[in-house]
């Protein structure tokens, strides 16, 4: 027996995205939105389809990602940032605060946020994430962010009904 496989597919034709990005490590930050953008390009994302949204840190991402989530612009928030652990456990409340609240915004919205904080004990590591040796992060968050979209509109197309009123996926064109 061969269970029915729902996937999305690796095309962002048609699709609206924002980047919400630290500016905090910015040297990093900034090449992986370049990743990001990157691949929505690939996928053929049309650059008035790509809004990016700067905040001063990891902190701010999930409010910020909220915001824009709640427009109904967006197919889907691609949060973006670097947090290096530190001497104080400064880093333990950036970083869970970010992956609670960008997940708690997903969850509130409906709309798709991705996590693309990259999160290292060392500069090294992060050296690498943003493209030098592990591939780039942001890259790759982009990908995933147009996989998941392309899921929930195969998903949506059904034109399911809850209490027979609202679409299930309102915000998948």
């Amino acid at each position: 027996m061969q269970p029915k496989v729902h996937q999305g597919r690796l095309n962002a034709e048609g699709f609206r995205f924002a980047i919400v990005a630290s500016r905090w490590n910015d040297f990093l930050t900034s090449k992986l939105v370049e990743g990001a953008l990157d691949a929505l390009e690939r996928l053929g994302a049309e650059e008035s389809a790509i809004e990016i949204y700067k905040v001063p840190g990891s902190y701010e991402l999930p409010l910020t990602a909220l915001k824009v989530a709640q427009t109904g612009e967006f197919d889907a928030v691609i949060g973006i940032g670097t947090v290096i652990r530190g001497e104080t456990p400064h880093f333990d409340y950036v970083a869970g605060e970010a992956a609670k609240g960008l997940a708690s915004v997903s969850m509130q919205t409906g709309v798709p946020v991705l996590f693309g904080v990259v999160t290292t004990d060392t500069l090294e590591q992060a050296i690498n994430r943003a493209g030098v040796k592990a591939g780039n992060k942001g890259f790759e968050v982009a990908m995933s962010a147009v996989e998941i979209v392309n899921l929930y509109k195969e998903m949506g197309s059904g034109e399911k009904q809850t209490k027979g009123k609202e679409k299930v996926f309102p915000h998948v064109v």
